[in-house]
């Protein structure tokens, strides 16, 4: 099979990540693009909470007061992906749902783990170094 010449500006036969920023108008963290998925546990670039993500959304999807309520130098940009995360406060262990934008993400750093109690109650066990979902939790 051929090439076309926008299979190969775009490198649309690529597994993996889509390739970086082309201009400085592109993201760095590939707008509506998800680099985490379902089951990855993760820790929040700034304040060093841990989770594992349960839900996606393309991009902000919460309160304009949410929203607000982040100091404005904070504020994470609304067309990146958001993740809901089975999270815990590493000051007292205490476990809470997050919502946080791509940009606050990085891959939690290995031989860590996440301890919430919805972990069991949403997926069925880790496979390959992610929480695989319940078969009763697939919609």
């Amino acid at each position: 099979m051929q090439k076309s010449d926008d299979d190969m500006r775009t490198g649309s036969d690529r597994m993996g990540p889509p390739p970086g920023p082309q201009n400085e108008s592109e993201s760095s963290v590939y707008k509506g693009v998800a680099l985490f998925r379902i089951g990855d546990a993760v820790q929040h670039r700034k304040f060093g909470f841990q989770g594992v993500i349960f839900d996606v959304d393309p991009q902000f999807a919460n309160s304009d007061e949410w929203y607000d309520s982040i100091p404005e130098e904070s504020r994470p940009r609304k067309d990146q992906p958001f993740y809901h995360l089975f999270a815990v406060n590493p000051a007292d262990l205490s476990p809470y749902i997050a919502y946080v934008s791509q940009q606050n993400l990085v891959p939690l750093p290995e031989g860590q783990e996440v301890a919430h109690p919805q972990l069991e109650d949403y997926f069925a066990g880790r496979q390959n170094g992610r929480w695989v979902v319940r078969n009763d939790r697939i919609n």
